[in-house]
């Protein structure tokens, strides 16, 4: 339901930065986005700590598995949320379905997170999203997917 309703808004904001730069060379863009491939490359192979360091020191998350708004984390915090979340879940992958570039800092990035439950049963879970970099690094990390 929350992706239905925020996809329009991605494109649309994409669409506009796409447009906003014609005529400028996509260098960063092109940087930023080749940054989170090798992000998404970490979390497959489940190397968290690798995944980890692509971030600042201190990075800003919203994620509704760290509660409301924004919550700050180190990089030995990131590395764990994510491993421990291979222990529950440990054959866990990311597909990516769509990125989109926005500007020189963002890029927003449409998934399916699958694997097996705990259950045994299989489960898949779209996902967007929007990573803001300065300096070839991962600043915030705003993610968003139907938790209900």
């Amino acid at each position: 339901k929350i992706m239905k309703k925020l996809l329009p808004l991605f494109l649309t904001v994409s669409t506009l930065a796409a447009c906003n730069n014609e005529g400028k060379a996509p260098l960063q863009t092109n940087q930023n986005e080749k940054l989170v491939r090798q992000y998404f490359e970490h979390f497959n192979s489940h190397d968290f700590v690798k995944m980890a360091n692509m971030y600042v020191e201190i990075a800003e998350f919203k994620d509704p598995t760290l509660g409301k708004g924004i919550v700050k984390q180190t990089r030995e915090q990131t590395a764990k949320k994510y491993g421990d979340l291979q222990k529950t879940f440990p054959n866990i992958k990311d597909s990516i379905k769509a990125i989109y570039p926005s500007g020189e800092n963002h890029v927003v990035v449409e998934f399916i997170s699958s694997g097996i439950a705990p259950d045994s049963s299989a489960f898949e879970l779209p996902i967007c999203t929007i990573f803001t970099i300065e300096k070839g690094l991962i600043t915030k990390d705003f993610t968003y997917f139907d938790n209900f």
